[in-house]
């Protein structure tokens, strides 16, 4: 009896709203469900950075930022242009996806360095200025072209979205490793690297997939002003389906009118 009143209590997933319309939270919800309909292609995309991520930690402290702008920025970039093909289910040709690499690792020298300096300081700033021109590797990837205007106009269409959103990612995705490291991590130092490379390995796609799917939401957005977001995500009201609208117009009948 309980599960038949489950099941008749279910309601059909609501379709997803338009890229133009999605908000912060949708953005992370779809790249989630994204991830999860592409595991495998997904979860290799996470494969360069968890190594690259546990020879930095190997690595001598004052070599560390030098490598992190070097092969780190490089390693992300790749992913990242990668993961626009992937969200796109489009196959980028070679010439395109090595640009937005070279191109990607010079437009994150500012937020690395801003980390490296600043550590968890600087995060905001890293991410605000990854809003503003961090789409530069789709615009090569799928638009074939360098163009830092056109990086600077997609995320300057909605600023909050673009900003929000990442940050959103970020934050997750950090929290996200951060449990899964000390909940894989035992005695050891081998476990302890281990347990780093896996939760790199697993959480640091979402980033790269939700960073690819901000373009589709901000290349309608472009040239019109951003739609204002309803409290109730534009969707029909819970408890009273049929909500209070405007009061009606009152008109007088036609046969007093007729009569007089």
């Amino acid at each position: 009896m309980a599960r038949q009143k489950q099941r008749a209590n279910r309601q059909p997933t609501p379709p997803a709203l338009p890229p133009e319309t999605r908000t912060v939270g949708q953005v992370v919800a779809e790249t989630i469900r994204f991830y999860g309909q592409r595991f495998w292609p997904s979860l290799a995309l996470g494969i360069a950075p968890a190594l690259v991520g546990l020879g930095l930690a190997e690595s001598p402290p004052g070599l560390r930022l030098p490598l992190a702008l070097l092969i780190g920025g490089a390693v992300a970039s790749l992913s990242y242009a990668l993961a626009t093909g992937l969200v796109a289910g489009e196959r980028i040709p070679r010439e395109r996806v090595a640009l937005a690499t070279a191109i990607g690792t010079l437009t994150l020298v500012p937020a690395i360095l801003l980390l490296g300096f600043l550590s968890i300081v600087g995060l905001l700033p890293a991410v605000a200025w990854l809003g503003l021109v961090g789409l530069i590797v789709p615009v090569i990837t799928l638009e074939g072209r360098v163009s830092y205007r056109r990086a600077f106009e997609l995320g300057r269409a909605d600023l909050a979205h673009s900003i929000g959103s990442l940050a959103t990612l970020t934050l997750v995705g950090l929290l996200s490793a951060y449990v899964m490291f000390f909940t894989l991590r035992s005695a050891g130092t081998a476990a302890l690297r281990a347990s780093a490379f896996i939760s790199v390995l697993v959480i640091s796609p979402l980033l790269f997939l939700g960073a690819a799917l901000l373009y589709f939401d901000q290349a309608p957005r472009v040239g019109s002003a951003p739609r204002p977001r309803r409290r109730d995500a534009d969707l029909h009201p819970v408890v009273q389906p049929d909500g209070a609208g405007r009061p009606d117009t009152q008109v007088e009948p036609r046969s007093a009118t007729r009569g007089q």
